[in-house]
This record gives C-alpha cells, sequence and structure tokens, in this order.
C-alpha cells in the first residue's frame, strides 16, 4: 500500500473540492489510500504527488474522471426511501396534472447513479398518466457525475432480486426476464429517460426551462454546508412556482438559508406565487 502523506491529502482533498463539491474529511484518507492503490499501481506511480501533477495536466480529464469513479459511492437500489414515490404519485402529479397546461413535465433526477430512481419515476409517469400519456411529454432528465453508472443505468439491466421490491405488475409489464438471473426495462420506460454526464458544481447550469420536480438524493452527504446552501438555491432559481425539491431523508438543509418551504422528511416546495 502506498501512503498518502497529510500535504498530499490536503492536495487531493482540495482539487476535489474545487471541481466536485465532494469534501473529504481527514478520517477519510485510509479509504482514499485504499480506493486508489490501484489506480497508482496501474500508472505506477510510487507517491500521490506525482498522481496529484498527472491529474492535473491531462487536459482530457479522464484521469480526473477516474479519481471521482473511486472516491464516490454509487449505491441505490430501487424503491429506496419508497414514501418519497408514494408521495409522488399520490399527491405531486394529481397537482402537475391540475396546473401544467402546457402538457409538459419537467423532472430531473439529479445524480441518479445507475439507474433505479429514474426509471422508477418513469414508470409511475406511464402507470398515472395511462392512455393519456399521449398527450403529455413526461421524460426524466438523469444526470451524474460518473460515466460510469451513466452507462450501466442506460443498459438498464438488473439481477431479477433486486426488482423484488417493485409491483409484481411492474415487473411484468415494465421488464423483460433475460432468462439469465437478470432483467431488462422495456424500451418504452428507457425511452423515456434521458442520460447526460453533468457536474452540479458547474457554475452554470444550462437549462433552457425550468423544473416542476428535481430529485437530489443522496447526494449532498458529500458536500458541506456551503456547498449544500449554494446548491438548494440553484435548485430554487431552476424551480417552477410550486415545484418540488426531493433530498435523502438522511440529508439536511437549513431551512434559515433557503428559500423552499418544508413539506415532509426530506421535501421541500418552492412557493406557489399568487
Amino acid at each position: 500500500m502506498i501512503s498518502i502523506t497529510d500535504k498530499e491529502f490536503k492536495q487531493l482533498a482540495e482539487f476535489i473540492k474545487r471541481n466536485y463539491g465532494i469534501h473529504l474529511k481527514e478520517e477519510k484518507k485510509m479509504i482514499v489510500e485504499g480506493r486508489l492503490f490501484q489506480v497508482l499501481q496501474k500508472f505506477n506511480f510510487t507517491n500521490y504527488t506525482d498522481y496529484s501533477h498527472y491529474i492535473l495536466a491531462d487536459q482530457t480529464e479522464n484521469a480526473a474522471s477516474e479519481l471521482v469513479e473511486k472516491i464516490t459511492t454509487n449505491h441505490t437500489f430501487f424503491m429506496r426511501e419508497v414514501e418519497h414515490f408514494h408521495f409522488f404519485q399520490q399527491q405531486v402529479l394529481p397537482y402537475l396534472a391540475q396546473t401544467v397546461k402546457s402538457n409538459d413535465l419537467r423532472i430531473w433526477s439529479a445524480g441518479c447513479s445507475t439507474g433505479e430512481e429514474p426509471y422508477t419515476l418513469a414508470m409511475i409517469l406511464d402507470e398515472y398518466f395511462g392512455l393519456q400519456k399521449y398527450n403529455w411529454d413526461t421524460k426524466v432528465l438523469a444526470t451524474d457525475l460518473s460515466q460510469k453508472v451513466l452507462c450501466a443505468a442506460a443498459k438498464g439491466i438488473y439481477p431479477n432480486e433486486t426488482l423484488a421490491s417493485l409491483p409484481f405488475k411492474w415487473n411484468q409489464t415494465y421488464f423483460k426476464n433475460n432468462g439469465d438471473g437478470t432483467s431488462e426495462v422495456a424500451a418504452k420506460i428507457k425511452n423515456e429517460v434521458i442520460y447526460r454526464r453533468f457536474n452540479l458544481m458547474e457554475s452554470n447550469f444550462p437549462f433552457k426551462k425550468k423544473f416542476h420536480v428535481i430529485f437530489c438524493r443522496n447526494v449532498m452527504i458529500y458536500f458541506d454546508q456551503k456547498t449544500k446552501k449554494e446548491l438548494v438555491n440553484k435548485f430554487y432559481n431552476l424551480m417552477e412556482p410550486g415545484g418540488y425539491l426531493f433530498i435523502g431523508q438522511s440529508e439536511t438543509i437549513d431551512r434559515e438559508a433557503v428559500n423552499f418551504r418544508y413539506v415532509m422528511p426530506a421535501v421541500y416546495r418552492k412557493e406557489v406565487i399568487i
């Protein structure tokens, strides 16, 4: 194992924080060493100083992308924090169906990981609108920092046992059993999700229209308070009045520092302008 010095860790942590918003605390040093050891071996680096110089010199940004892949944990599963999906189906969609006159729903899964969240949203939308769905644009934008998880999400193939938490009807309707212990998301649902790589630390968000719903769950656990506040305020400015923000149930935001109104645990709303 190649040890990382305090100075090297600080240098690496500052680069990650500056570019990706991820706040690496001092106690993460051993985890960083363990996760990056194979990367250093692959390029024959004997210390983290040379590795840091390599990242900074790489204009393709592939080295930085690999670094982020290694230090972040892309763990998710179908129906994670299921109360949010129930609220989305039972409260949010009826409101939007009544108030969005353009029939253009704009829903963003920010930090979508391997696709379970945006596919679940797409299935809920399909079930809710039913035969009237052809009248609506219900595509879900799904973004993540990791190209690796985006590729896995786009394939839409999952072990059968991971589908157990989904309604039986959904398993029958929205998945095709591959006969090898996996199932693939049906084309009609795949086509409803648009996957893009996006860094939430970008200074400018390139969206022409505002969103009605933003899911950004279990992403801000990596951020410090200042970064969280800045991101949540960006979400607020990107959201239509009456829109909803969902964050992870283990996450908190300073209600006094943002304009969103608290609705229920980990759900916030931008007030309707009357």
